[in-house]
């Protein structure tokens, strides 16, 4: 019986998750299609929404530990669910996502994107659109802020290993900028697929900023070993222990 209620008031909240963007979406649009500020201001109330009814709705609170950056820099984030792009992106003064190009088709939410300065990727055209990317930053085109990039390229539920893809690595060492991790154990209690989402705290931590100028070979495995070791610490905070 328990497991039915809380599933029922999983499906109630994603509804009004939805609701949500729906209607903060187009309620703000024309203000976003003239403001940058505008589109950014409904990406924020949606994240802020979310953040405010999870803990009534479902009982899932959430939590940011560590020092949002409010700098230009990369931001290269362990990715479990849709609750951690809200959390990131809500610690975020100028957050904007590497996004796959389909999104910019999706009502609402592919307009919202672009115009907060998303970058749209094609899924296995990563290496191409990288450097584009880097060239428009060059260009003084794209909008400045904190780059939010999936080192691993999609989502991975906790406990799970995959690669970490050499993306990150070439934005950061093009760029020349800071990267921060991202540390989280979200997929606990929002999993990837599925409407059940689980009481606690879901946590997002962003960690030890990594500085300029590492070649390729140490980066990757540096920023793999801080999200990893931190994630894991999360999980096992949250009574989870990954099978060896």
């Amino acid at each position: 019986m328990a497991y039915a209620i809380q599933w029922l008031r999983s499906l109630i909240f994603i509804v009004a998750v939805y609701l949500s963007i729906a209607v903060v979406g187009l309620a703000l649009f024309p203000w976003a299609l003239v403001s940058r500020r505008g589109a950014r201001a409904g990406c924020q109330s949606v994240c802020h929404f979310v953040r405010w009814a999870a803990p009534w709705m479902i009982g899932l609170k959430t939590e940011i530990r560590g020092t949002a950056p409010d700098y230009e820099c990369v931001v290269a984030a362990k990715h479990q669910s849709f609750l951690d792009v809200f959390l990131v992106f809500s610690a975020l003064p100028a957050g904007k996502f590497i996004m796959k190009r389909i999104l910019m088709y999706s009502p609402v939410v592919g307009q919202y994107g672009l115009r907060i300065g998303c970058i749209p990727v094609d899924r296995g055209k990563r290496g191409a659109a990288i450097k584009q990317m880097i060239e428009a930053v060059r260009r003084g085109e794209a909008t400045p802020g904190q780059l939010i990039i999936y080192p691993q390229g999609t989502r991975i539920a906790p406990g799970v290993k995959a690669p970490y893809k050499i993306g990150t690595a070439v934005l950061y060492e093009q760029l020349g900028q800071p990267c921060v991790p991202v540390a989280t154990n979200v997929g606990l209690f929002w999993p990837k697929r599925g409407i059940y989402r689980k009481q606690g705290t879901a946590v997002v931590e962003f960690l030890e900023p990594i500085a300029p100028g590492l070649p390729r070979n140490e980066f990757l495995p540096l920023l793999e070993s801080r999200i990893e070791s931190a994630s894991n610490r999360l999980n096992e905070e949250a009574g989870f222990h990954a099978p060896h």
